[in-house]
Formats: structure tokens, sequence, C-alpha cells
């Protein structure tokens, strides 16, 4: 993630009019683009951060993605919890390092990169998947942009019929009906543990916060993030005219002893 450009790494092709393109590096390779042709070897050993031009003089900058730049460029086989939700949702879980989670719902592994990045090499993310075909795209995506050495398992099951994994720290959910994985993630979690579930409609909460209530989870609370970047050039500061809204609401319910 640091230093020159080097074959395999993953690059993000900027142009004057903000689009972005990207591209894994390999010598002899070449972008092609209404813009022109750009040779990779005009990146290879060169720094990030670099300005180039392509074959019909097209000024492009190379850096390597961010997390948020990768989860919106890359191949996607269901949709992706964005960057505006990944940072709440990290925070609200409390998502340490070291920590065992549970992600059931991995989708095309945009949160599970976010988590493996904030437990370390000595926390573990085990995935439940139901398509074997998004399980296999959210590899490939984790692996072009984390490697293959992350505390990653990925099985290819359904949540709904029981959690299999003891004493976890975290369950986080991006499933169509949680509530019926709350009682499974009674028996996993451990006391104190948190529970996560991004849905997208507050009918879904309701009916999630209804089974929370006869569970021995606790210290429910239900919010949604809104972002809303600006305009600023000169003397012109002011909104812009479009925000990111509503995207998912977040839930979290932390696992109680029952009092005596």
């Amino acid at each position: 993630m640091t230093g020159a450009f080097v074959p395999g790494d993953r690059v993000l092709l900027i142009d004057n009019k903000r689009r972005r393109h990207l591209i894994t590096l390999e010598p002899g390779g070449e972008f092609h683009s209404h813009t022109g042709v750009l040779r990779h070897d005009d990146l290879l050993g060169n720094p990030e951060g670099i300005t180039v031009r392509t074959s019909k003089g097209a000024r492009l900058v190379a850096v390597r993605p961010t997390l948020a730049e990768y989860v919106l460029e890359m191949p996607r086989g269901a949709q992706v919890i964005y960057p505006k939700d990944l940072g709440p949702i990290l925070m609200l879980a409390d998502v340490f390092p070291g920590a065992r989670i549970l992600e059931s719902g991995v989708g095309s592994g945009a949160l599970t990169m976010a988590l493996l990045r904030s437990i370390g090499p000595t926390g573990e993310v085990i995935g439940y998947e139901l398509r074997p075909d998004f399980a296999d795209r959210a590899r490939q995506n984790i692996i072009g942009m984390l490697g293959d050495d992350v505390p990653l398992r990925v099985e290819v099951r359904d949540a709904y019929d029981g959690i299999d994994e003891e004493d976890l720290d975290r369950v986080i959910l991006d499933l169509p009906e949680p509530w019926q994985v709350v009682k499974h993630a009674e028996t996993a979690l451990r006391p104190g543990g948190i529970m996560l579930a991004y849905l997208p409609t507050i009918g879904q909460v309701s009916r999630l916060r209804e089974e929370l209530e006869g569970s021995a989870f606790g210290m429910a609370e239900s919010l949604e993030v809104l972002q809303r970047t600006w305009h600023v050039e000169g003397q012109s500061v002011r909104p812009d005219h479009r925000m990111v809204a509503h995207t998912g609401f977040l839930t979290t319910a932390r696992l109680l002893v029952p009092a005596e």
C-alpha cells in the first residue's frame, strides 16, 4: 500500500472531470478509454499521486484507492453497504482489534473489508452467505484489496437456520429478516456482546425491535446516517444540490445477563 507502483497494484485513475477507473497494473498492460490509451508501464515504478497522459494527451491522476473508493468501484455481485454507513457501523458495533465477528449477508464484501481492517490479524470474521456466487465475488474483492492473508472464513449457509459459533464479540446482519436470527445470536454472543442489523425500511426495523423486546437483548437503538457535501469554490460556498440521504437504518442491541 506504500511506495512506487508495482505489478498487481490496484490503481484508481481520475480524469479532469473526476471520472474514476479502477485498474490492476501488469507489465505491458494498457488502459483504453475515450480519452486515449494509457500504458501500465508509464505507471510502474512511479510514485502514487503521479499525473500521466494518455495517447490523446488527456491527463490522469493515479493513486491507490482508499477502502471507500474501492467499495464504490469494485465489481459487485450484490448491492454494497456504502461508505457513509460503514464508518458508523464500526463505531456503533464497537469493532476492536482482536474481535471475533459473525457477519451474515456478506454480499460483495464491502462491510467485510471494513471489519477485517478494524479487527487486525488477531481477530476473526466468519461470514455466512446464502448464495455461492456472492460468496465467490466477495472473496475476489477482498483479496483484490487486502490480499489473501486475512483472518476470514466464508461459509455458504443460512443464518436463519442457526449459528454454530460461540463466544462471539459481535454479530452483524445484512439480511431482510434479522428477527429470525435474534434467538441464534443470543446463544452465539458472549454477555455484553453487540448485535447490529442494517435494514432498508422502517417496517423491518419495527419488526426487529419487537423481537428484541422479548429477548435477552437490551439497550436497543435505531438510527440512519445522512450525508451532505458542500460546494466550496472561491466565494461560492453552499450545500451541494444533491445529498446522500437514506440508504439504510442501523439498529444495535447488547446481550445482557438476566436479572435474578
